[in-house]
Order: C-alpha cells, then structure tokens, then sequence
C-alpha cells in the first residue's frame, strides 16, 4: 500500500472527493430540523427547550469525541474508525423514520452525533497528514463542504415536507447520500494507510495552556453557528416567513459559508500569521449578529451573508491555526482534535440559551447581543496566536510538564 503524498495525482484526487463526499454529510442531519421545528414541536409535544436539545446533544457529543478519537484512532486505526462513524451516522438519521415521539428523535440526533465526532476529528488530521504542501487550501474545501451540505439539508427537507412527505421521512431521506459516502469510503480507503497517533498524547496535550486557549477560541467562535443553525428559521417564521422561505436564509448563509470557507484560506496562506484574518471574520460575524438585533428585516439576506462568510471563515482558519502549531501530523491532528472537542463543548450550550431567553422574553434578540460579547472575548484571546511564538510556547509546556512529573514522581 502506498501513501497519498507519494502516490499518483489521481489517487490524491481520489481522496480529495472522500473528503468532500464526506464533508457534505457531517451537518445535514443538525441543519434539516430547524426549518420544520415548529411542525416536529406540534406533532411531539417538545417545548422550544427540549427541540434545542436536537443541537445541543450532538455538539456536546462532538465536543466529548473528540477527546476521544486520537485514543480511538492509534486504537484501531483512522480508516475502521471513519468506516464505523459513517456507518453510526447513517444509522442514526435512518431511525429518525421511526421517530414518533420525542424521545426517538432526540436519540437518533445523540448517534449522529457520535459518528460525526469521530470524523471530524479525525479528517484535519488526515489532511495534514496527506496534503502537508496545500493544508490550508484542502481544509478551505473540507470546511465549505460541511456549510455547504448543512444548508443542503436545511432546503431539501421543508421541501419535502411541503411536497406532502412526513416530517420524519424527509428527515430520513437524508440517510441515503451518508450511505453513498460509506461505500465510496469502503473502496477506497481499504487500499490506504494512515499514521496512528501516539498514545497517550491526548493527556500531555490536554496538559497545555495553549490547547486550552484554542478551545475557548473555537467555541466562543462557533457557539453562533450552532445558534443560527437551530434558531435562525424560528426567528423569521416568527415574523411572518414560512418554512421555505426561512430555509432559504440557511441556504444563502451556507452559499457564503462555503464561498468563505474556500477563498479566505487561500488568502490567508500568503501569511504565517493567520490573525488579522481571524479577527476581520469576527468583525464580520458581529456586524451579521447586530444587524438581526436592529434590522432583522429590512435588510435580512446580507445580515445572514455577512454572518455566514465570518462564521465559515474563523472555522477554517481556526484549524489552520491549530495545524500549525505542530510541522508533525502525528500531534498536529489531535491537537486541532481536542480544540474541536472543548470548542464544541463550549458551541453547544448557545442553543440552550437561546431556547431559554425566547421562553422568557418570545424573542431570540437578546440571543443574538450575547454572541456579540462572546466574540469580543474570542477577539483579545486570539492575540496570542502568535506563529513565531508557537515553537517557544509548545517547548515552554513541554518543559513545565516534564518539571511537574519529575515533582510528582519525587
């Protein structure tokens, strides 16, 4: 068996198209949900509070995965785990054909969330691994594909709903593309081989001032994509839109996602220092966010535009970041691992609030102000993000964490 990086350009092409293939199924399952709430709410029962449990769940499960999938990958390998977590995947948005209740449903959104994890933690990785000369252009790709395929679910399942399928079939018709994605992915990932992390490097990262910071970057960050995910169409249909028509802000937000998400990497590589581009997306977020607060209406596509461009851009650019603390695969990939999985932790709980502020005051305006705070704090704490001052900040811990042992040992 041969490696990308030396195999011939088709094989890497090859590749490339998995990653897509894959990318594409990693949202719609969160996405498809929040065009239809507020059928799925009349027909189970669910409070607002409880539907934010469809994305709350998965992104904490995405969050505590995470942290487990170098373990899971040095384990059993990169390639039977990303074959089990597209096979847990497609399991889980198949069930929700069954979903009659609550309870059913919030437990496909936990599978899919389990299987999601794995994946993406494990494909930055990858990506570093075989694309080492284009990682920010390959990531770029990977994450417009993931905005990309959310708001493809956001749009075909009103659709579908409106075309006089059932809320629970169209959701599950979303199982058939993950089920194209796992049999491309058993043909071709049989004939690769993929480095294994090191064991026990999860707990040494985690060890790290810096793994922290990242996480509470990534977090802060895209607590606001899991906000608009799950309550941005609740906020038009409140104002008088339908289903299709809020549908359509989630696929207008994903279009300039996943224009961002390929075009601000590739402007960003000409530079090291990936900062200035970090924060210009975060102004760009809260310009969206505020404009939703003051103007929801008047000028609703560009608000959702603007948002959306900022959101996919400090995506992207925060796993680039993560990626270039380390020149070796093998501790970069469970590095931007473990910030997914704290900054999922953390993206998680935005839902809930939301959910709990629009229970308390009918809108999610107050919503949208506290992500404006959580982004000026992600704003001062990347100042830090220093590239000339990685190799010094990794070596600093290094050597604190050989101290604190040796004091331990004594």
């Amino acid at each position: 068996m041969e490696t990308v990086t030396k195999a011939p350009a088709p094989r890497r092409i090859a590749l490339a198209f998995l990653i897509v293939v894959i990318a594409l199924n990693l949202r719609p399952f969160l996405a498809a949900p929040g065009p239809i709430l507020p059928r799925i709410a009349e027909d189970t029962g669910l409070s607002y509070g409880a539907l934010s449990l469809l994305t709350l769940l998965p992104m904490l499960l995405m969050g505590v995965g995470a942290f487990l999938s170098p373990t899971i990958q040095a384990t059993i390998g990169t390639r039977r785990g990303l074959l089990l977590a597209l096979g847990l995947l497609c399991l889980g948005i198949s069930l929700r054909l069954f979903a009659a209740n609550g309870a059913v449903l919030i437990a496909t959104a936990i599978l899919c969330g389990a299987g999601v994890a794995f994946i993406q933690s494990a494909i930055p990785g990858l990506i570093k691994e075989k694309f080492a000369t284009s990682v920010a252009g390959m990531t770029g790709l990977y994450s417009a594909m993931i905005m990309i395929g959310g708001a493809l679910g956001a749009q075909l399942t009103p659709a579908l709903v409106e075309s006089g399928l059932s809320w629970n079939a169209a959701l599950a018709v979303l199982a058939f593309p993950v089920f194209l994605a796992l049999a491309v992915a058993v043909g071709f990932l049989s004939e690769m081989r993929f480095v294994r992390p090191q064991r026990g490097l999860v707990a040494q990262l985690l060890r790290r001032r810096r793994t922290w910071n990242l996480m509470a970057v990534f977090g802060l960050i895209n607590g606001g994509y899991s906000s608009m995910i799950a309550w941005l169409a609740p906020y038009y249909q409140a104002q008088g839109w339908s289903s299709s028509d809020s549908g359509f802000l989630i696929l207008v937000m994903a279009i300039s996602q996943g224009f961002a998400a390929i075009i601000v990497p590739l402007l960003a590589r000409r530079r090291i220092d990936r900062r200035p581009w970090l924060w210009g997306c975060i102004a760009m977020q809260a310009t969206g966010f505020a404009g939703l607060v003051v103007a929801p209406v008047m000028l609703s596509l560009f608000w959702v535009a603007i948002c959306g461009v900022g959101l996919a851009g400090t995506f992207a650019l925060c796993l680039i970041v993560a990626l270039d603390h380390f020149p070796d695969p093998t501790r970069a990939g469970p590095l931007a691992a473990l910030m997914q999985g704290g900054g999922f932790i953390l993206a998680a709980i935005p839902p809930f609030i939301l959910a709990r502020i629009h229970e308390v005051t009918g809108s999610f305006s107050s919503g949208w102000i506290m992500h404006l705070g959580w982004l000026a704090i992600a704003a001062i704490l990347i100042i830090c993000f220093d590239p000339k001052q990685y190799p010094e900040v990794m070596r600093h811990d290094c050597k604190e964490l050989k101290i604190r042992d040796q004091a331990a040992a004594s």
